[in-house]
Protein backbone atom coordinates (compact mmCIF):
# COMPACT_ATOMS: atom_id res chain seq x y z
CA UNK A 1 0.00 0.00 0.00
CA UNK A 2 1.86 3.45 -0.93
CA UNK A 3 2.23 5.73 2.19
CA UNK A 4 0.27 8.84 2.87
CA UNK A 5 1.72 11.92 1.70
CA UNK A 6 3.28 14.55 4.17
CA UNK A 7 -0.18 16.67 4.72
CA UNK A 8 -0.39 19.73 6.28
CA UNK A 9 -3.82 19.88 9.17
CA UNK A 10 -6.58 21.53 7.02
CA UNK A 11 -5.14 18.93 4.45
CA UNK A 12 -5.20 16.14 6.33
CA UNK A 13 -8.82 16.57 7.74
CA UNK A 14 -9.90 16.87 4.47
CA UNK A 15 -7.98 13.93 3.52
CA UNK A 16 -10.09 12.26 6.45
CA UNK A 17 -13.73 13.39 5.68
CA UNK A 18 -13.03 12.21 1.79
CA UNK A 19 -12.09 8.89 2.52
CA UNK A 20 -15.38 8.70 4.85
CA UNK A 21 -17.73 10.33 2.45
CA UNK A 22 -15.89 7.82 0.27
CA UNK A 23 -16.82 4.81 2.31
CA UNK A 24 -20.33 6.01 2.75
CA UNK A 25 -21.07 6.13 -1.07
CA UNK A 26 -21.08 2.19 -1.17
CA UNK A 27 -24.20 2.31 0.83
CA UNK A 28 -25.96 5.98 0.99
CA UNK A 29 -27.64 7.78 -1.11
CA UNK A 30 -25.83 10.68 -2.98
CA UNK A 31 -27.50 13.93 -1.05
CA UNK A 32 -27.10 11.69 2.54
CA UNK A 33 -22.74 11.78 1.66
CA UNK A 34 -23.54 15.49 0.95
CA UNK A 35 -24.90 15.89 4.01
CA UNK A 36 -22.67 14.29 5.89
CA UNK A 37 -20.20 16.44 4.56
CA UNK A 38 -21.65 19.67 5.52
CA UNK A 39 -21.88 18.57 8.87
CA UNK A 40 -18.16 18.04 8.53
CA UNK A 41 -17.73 22.07 7.81
CA UNK A 42 -20.04 22.83 10.29
CA UNK A 43 -18.36 20.80 13.24
CA UNK A 44 -14.82 21.89 11.82
CA UNK A 45 -15.77 25.61 11.96
CA UNK A 46 -17.19 24.85 15.74
CA UNK A 47 -14.28 23.07 16.66
CA UNK A 48 -11.84 25.81 14.77
CA UNK A 49 -9.02 26.56 17.35
CA UNK A 50 -9.52 23.10 19.37
CA UNK A 51 -6.94 20.82 19.48
CA UNK A 52 -6.52 16.89 21.50
CA UNK A 53 -4.08 16.54 24.19
CA UNK A 54 -2.08 14.57 21.13
CA UNK A 55 -1.91 18.42 19.11
CA UNK A 56 -4.53 16.93 16.58
CA UNK A 57 -7.59 19.63 15.66
CA UNK A 58 -9.85 18.45 17.58
CA UNK A 59 -11.77 17.58 14.39
CA UNK A 60 -10.28 14.45 13.34
CA UNK A 61 -11.68 12.37 16.85
CA UNK A 62 -15.03 13.44 15.38
CA UNK A 63 -14.28 11.93 11.91
CA UNK A 64 -12.59 8.42 13.55
CA UNK A 65 -15.85 8.39 15.30
CA UNK A 66 -17.87 8.73 12.49
CA UNK A 67 -15.88 6.29 10.54
CA UNK A 68 -16.45 3.84 13.13
CA UNK A 69 -20.13 4.07 12.45
CA UNK A 70 -19.50 3.58 9.07
CA UNK A 71 -17.86 0.59 9.47
CA UNK A 72 -20.99 -1.00 10.72
CA UNK A 73 -23.04 0.73 7.40
CA UNK A 74 -25.36 3.02 10.25
CA UNK A 75 -27.68 5.27 8.50
CA UNK A 76 -26.53 8.77 7.41
CA UNK A 77 -28.05 10.64 10.67
CA UNK A 78 -25.96 8.28 12.87
CA UNK A 79 -22.72 9.31 10.96
CA UNK A 80 -24.02 13.08 10.71
CA UNK A 81 -24.21 12.82 14.33
CA UNK A 82 -21.07 11.32 15.54
CA UNK A 83 -19.13 14.29 13.75
CA UNK A 84 -20.94 16.60 15.41
CA UNK A 85 -21.40 14.32 19.27
CA UNK A 86 -18.76 17.00 21.19
CA UNK A 87 -20.56 20.46 19.29
CA UNK A 88 -22.83 20.99 22.17
CA UNK A 89 -20.58 20.41 24.99
CA UNK A 90 -17.66 21.75 23.73
CA UNK A 91 -18.35 24.74 21.57
CA UNK A 92 -20.87 27.41 22.07
CA UNK A 93 -22.71 25.64 19.57
CA UNK A 94 -26.67 25.50 20.85
CA UNK A 95 -28.85 22.60 20.20
CA UNK A 96 -31.63 24.76 18.68
CA UNK A 97 -28.35 26.03 15.75
CA UNK A 98 -28.20 22.07 14.92
CA UNK A 99 -31.76 21.61 14.72
CA UNK A 100 -31.68 24.28 12.56
CA UNK A 101 -29.05 23.02 10.12
CA UNK A 102 -29.55 19.63 10.30
CA UNK A 103 -33.37 18.74 12.41
CA UNK A 104 -34.69 17.86 14.83
CA UNK A 105 -33.75 14.07 14.79
CA UNK A 106 -29.81 14.86 14.48
CA UNK A 107 -29.94 17.62 17.14
CA UNK A 108 -31.62 15.16 19.55
CA UNK A 109 -28.99 12.13 18.77
CA UNK A 110 -26.13 15.02 19.49
CA UNK A 111 -28.13 16.45 22.60
CA UNK A 112 -28.50 12.79 24.13
CA UNK A 113 -24.63 12.10 23.69
CA UNK A 114 -23.69 15.44 25.37
CA UNK A 115 -26.09 13.96 28.25
CA UNK A 116 -24.74 10.76 28.63
CA UNK A 117 -20.84 12.46 28.87
CA UNK A 118 -21.88 14.58 31.21
CA UNK A 119 -22.69 11.40 33.48
CA UNK A 120 -19.79 10.06 35.88
CA UNK A 121 -18.85 6.82 37.06
CA UNK A 122 -17.28 6.20 40.61
CA UNK A 123 -17.92 2.86 41.84
CA UNK A 124 -16.01 -0.38 40.70
CA UNK A 125 -18.83 -2.65 42.43
CA UNK A 126 -20.07 -4.97 39.87
CA UNK A 127 -23.54 -4.12 41.64
CA UNK A 128 -23.59 -0.41 40.95
CA UNK A 129 -21.78 -1.16 37.28
CA UNK A 130 -24.97 -3.07 36.38
CA UNK A 131 -27.02 -0.21 38.00
CA UNK A 132 -25.43 2.28 35.50
CA UNK A 133 -25.62 0.06 32.53
CA UNK A 134 -29.15 -0.24 33.04
CA UNK A 135 -29.45 3.56 33.75
CA UNK A 136 -27.66 4.55 30.86
CA UNK A 137 -29.64 2.21 28.39
CA UNK A 138 -33.25 3.79 30.03
CA UNK A 139 -32.37 7.12 29.38
CA UNK A 140 -31.43 7.02 25.44
CA UNK A 141 -34.88 7.18 23.56
CA UNK A 142 -32.83 6.13 20.95
CA UNK A 143 -30.25 3.58 20.21
CA UNK A 144 -28.17 5.19 18.33
CA UNK A 145 -27.22 7.76 20.78
CA UNK A 146 -25.82 4.18 22.57
CA UNK A 147 -24.28 3.70 19.02
CA UNK A 148 -21.92 7.64 18.72
CA UNK A 149 -21.36 7.31 22.74
CA UNK A 150 -19.63 3.55 21.90
CA UNK A 151 -18.06 4.96 18.92
CA UNK A 152 -16.96 8.15 20.68
CA UNK A 153 -14.91 5.94 23.68
CA UNK A 154 -13.61 3.44 21.31
CA UNK A 155 -11.70 6.19 19.42
CA UNK A 156 -11.03 7.93 22.70
CA UNK A 157 -9.39 4.39 23.59
CA UNK A 158 -7.30 3.98 20.66
CA UNK A 159 -5.79 7.47 21.31
CA UNK A 160 -5.42 6.64 25.35
CA UNK A 161 -1.48 7.30 25.30
CA UNK A 162 -1.19 10.66 25.62
CA UNK A 163 -3.24 10.91 28.90
CA UNK A 164 -1.64 11.27 32.09
CA UNK A 165 -1.06 7.56 33.77
CA UNK A 166 -3.91 7.96 36.32
CA UNK A 167 -6.73 9.14 33.53
CA UNK A 168 -5.76 6.58 31.76
CA UNK A 169 -6.73 3.87 34.42
CA UNK A 170 -10.08 5.10 35.52
CA UNK A 171 -11.21 5.96 31.83
CA UNK A 172 -9.74 1.94 30.80
CA UNK A 173 -11.90 0.90 34.27
CA UNK A 174 -14.85 2.86 33.12
CA UNK A 175 -14.33 0.81 29.58
CA UNK A 176 -14.87 -2.22 30.81
CA UNK A 177 -17.29 -1.78 33.40
CA UNK A 178 -19.52 -0.18 31.41
CA UNK A 179 -19.38 0.54 27.50
CA UNK A 180 -17.51 -2.86 26.56
CA UNK A 181 -20.61 -5.01 28.47
CA UNK A 182 -23.07 -2.50 26.96
CA UNK A 183 -22.05 -3.14 23.62
CA UNK A 184 -21.83 -6.85 24.31
CA UNK A 185 -25.79 -6.64 25.55
CA UNK A 186 -26.68 -4.38 22.24
CA UNK A 187 -24.83 -7.66 20.32
CA UNK A 188 -21.79 -5.25 18.58
CA UNK A 189 -19.07 -7.86 19.00
CA UNK A 190 -16.55 -6.22 17.22
CA UNK A 191 -16.72 -3.18 19.20
CA UNK A 192 -17.08 -4.92 22.32
CA UNK A 193 -14.24 -7.12 21.63
CA UNK A 194 -11.93 -3.76 20.99
CA UNK A 195 -13.07 -2.12 23.82
CA UNK A 196 -12.04 -4.99 25.79
CA UNK A 197 -8.90 -5.20 24.66
CA UNK A 198 -7.83 -1.72 25.15
CA UNK A 199 -9.01 -1.51 28.45
CA UNK A 200 -7.54 -4.62 29.34
CA UNK A 201 -3.99 -3.44 27.85
CA UNK A 202 -4.24 -0.25 29.61
CA UNK A 203 -5.32 -1.30 33.13
CA UNK A 204 -3.19 -4.08 32.91
CA UNK A 205 -0.14 -3.20 30.36
CA UNK A 206 1.84 -6.20 32.09
CA UNK A 207 -0.21 -8.84 31.72
CA UNK A 208 -1.83 -7.58 28.71
CA UNK A 209 2.04 -7.93 27.28
CA UNK A 210 2.75 -11.64 28.91
CA UNK A 211 -0.77 -13.09 27.76
CA UNK A 212 -0.42 -11.48 23.98
CA UNK A 213 3.31 -13.16 23.68
CA UNK A 214 1.85 -16.65 25.15
CA UNK A 215 -0.99 -16.53 22.49
CA UNK A 216 1.68 -15.16 19.55
CA UNK A 217 3.55 -18.20 20.45
CA UNK A 218 0.93 -21.05 20.36
CA UNK A 219 -0.43 -19.12 17.14
CA UNK A 220 2.66 -19.67 15.55
CA UNK A 221 3.15 -23.58 16.84
CA UNK A 222 -1.08 -24.56 16.29
CA UNK A 223 -1.79 -22.62 12.60
CA UNK A 224 -0.62 -26.05 10.47
CA UNK A 225 -2.77 -27.78 12.66
CA UNK A 226 -5.68 -25.46 12.67
CA UNK A 227 -5.63 -25.18 8.90
CA UNK A 228 -6.02 -29.28 8.26
CA UNK A 229 -8.59 -29.15 11.12
CA UNK A 230 -10.87 -26.60 9.03
CA UNK A 231 -10.09 -28.06 5.95
CA UNK A 232 -10.69 -31.79 7.50
CA UNK A 233 -14.79 -30.18 8.94
CA UNK A 234 -15.26 -28.34 5.65
CA UNK A 235 -14.51 -31.72 4.15
CA UNK A 236 -17.18 -33.73 5.54
CA UNK A 237 -19.61 -31.06 5.58
CA UNK A 238 -19.55 -31.34 2.12
CA UNK A 239 -19.43 -34.91 1.49
CA UNK A 240 -23.11 -35.22 3.96
CA UNK A 241 -24.63 -32.27 2.02
CA UNK A 242 -25.07 -30.10 4.68
CA UNK A 243 -25.35 -26.73 4.49
CA UNK A 244 -23.24 -25.07 6.31
CA UNK A 245 -20.77 -22.28 7.29
CA UNK A 246 -17.50 -22.75 9.01
CA UNK A 247 -16.01 -19.72 10.79
CA UNK A 248 -12.80 -20.16 12.90
CA UNK A 249 -11.91 -17.62 15.54
CA UNK A 250 -9.37 -16.84 18.09
CA UNK A 251 -10.20 -16.06 21.62
CA UNK A 252 -9.22 -12.49 22.58
CA UNK A 253 -6.93 -11.03 24.86
CA UNK A 254 -9.23 -9.85 27.93
CA UNK A 255 -11.63 -13.25 27.86
CA UNK A 256 -8.87 -15.49 28.07
CA UNK A 257 -7.12 -13.07 30.77
CA UNK A 258 -11.28 -13.38 32.46
CA UNK A 259 -10.96 -17.21 32.10
CA UNK A 260 -7.79 -17.82 33.21
CA UNK A 261 -8.34 -15.05 36.66
CA UNK A 262 -12.05 -16.25 37.66
CA UNK A 263 -11.17 -20.04 36.99
CA UNK A 264 -7.55 -20.28 38.50
CA UNK A 265 -6.35 -21.51 35.39
CA UNK A 266 -2.78 -21.96 32.96
CA UNK A 267 -2.81 -20.52 29.93
CA UNK A 268 -1.78 -23.83 29.08
CA UNK A 269 -5.16 -25.06 31.07
CA UNK A 270 -7.44 -23.02 28.29
CA UNK A 271 -8.76 -25.46 25.79
CA UNK A 272 -10.25 -22.46 23.61
CA UNK A 273 -7.91 -20.60 22.85
CA UNK A 274 -8.74 -21.12 19.39
CA UNK A 275 -12.46 -22.60 18.39
CA UNK A 276 -14.60 -23.11 15.28
CA UNK A 277 -18.17 -22.50 14.63
CA UNK A 278 -20.19 -24.41 12.58
CA UNK A 279 -23.59 -22.65 11.27
CA UNK A 280 -26.72 -23.98 10.33
CA UNK A 281 -30.10 -23.36 9.12
CA UNK A 282 -32.14 -25.18 11.63
CA UNK A 283 -32.30 -27.62 14.78
CA UNK A 284 -31.76 -30.99 12.78
CA UNK A 285 -28.97 -29.81 11.07
CA UNK A 286 -27.23 -28.77 14.52
CA UNK A 287 -27.69 -32.48 15.18
CA UNK A 288 -26.01 -33.30 12.01
CA UNK A 289 -23.23 -31.05 12.22
CA UNK A 290 -22.85 -32.28 15.68
CA UNK A 291 -22.86 -36.21 14.54
CA UNK A 292 -20.26 -35.11 11.62
CA UNK A 293 -18.37 -33.49 14.51
CA UNK A 294 -18.29 -36.36 16.84
CA UNK A 295 -17.24 -38.80 14.03
CA UNK A 296 -14.06 -36.69 12.95
CA UNK A 297 -12.81 -35.86 16.69
CA UNK A 298 -13.30 -37.87 19.90
CA UNK A 299 -15.13 -35.28 22.78
CA UNK A 300 -13.19 -34.60 25.71
CA UNK A 301 -15.01 -35.63 29.06
CA UNK A 302 -16.70 -32.84 31.09
CA UNK A 303 -16.13 -30.48 28.30
CA UNK A 304 -19.27 -31.09 25.93
CA UNK A 305 -22.01 -28.30 26.85
CA UNK A 306 -25.59 -29.15 25.47
CA UNK A 307 -27.42 -25.64 25.31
Amino acid sequence: MASRPDLNTEDESRFLISDLCGMLESYLDEDQVQEVYRAYLFGAEAHEGQHRLSCEPYIYHPIAAARILAELRLDHKSIVAAILHDVIEDTPTAKEQIETEFGSDVAELVDGVSKLTQIKFESHAEAQAENFRKMILAMVRDIRVILVKLADRLHNMRTLGVMRPDKRRRIARETLDIYAPIANRLGINALRVELEDLGFAALYPLRYKVLEKAVHEARGHRKEVLNKIETAIKHRIQQENLSARVLSREKHLYSLYRKIRDKTLSFEEIYDVYAFRIIVEDVNACYGALGIMHNLYKPVPGKFKDY
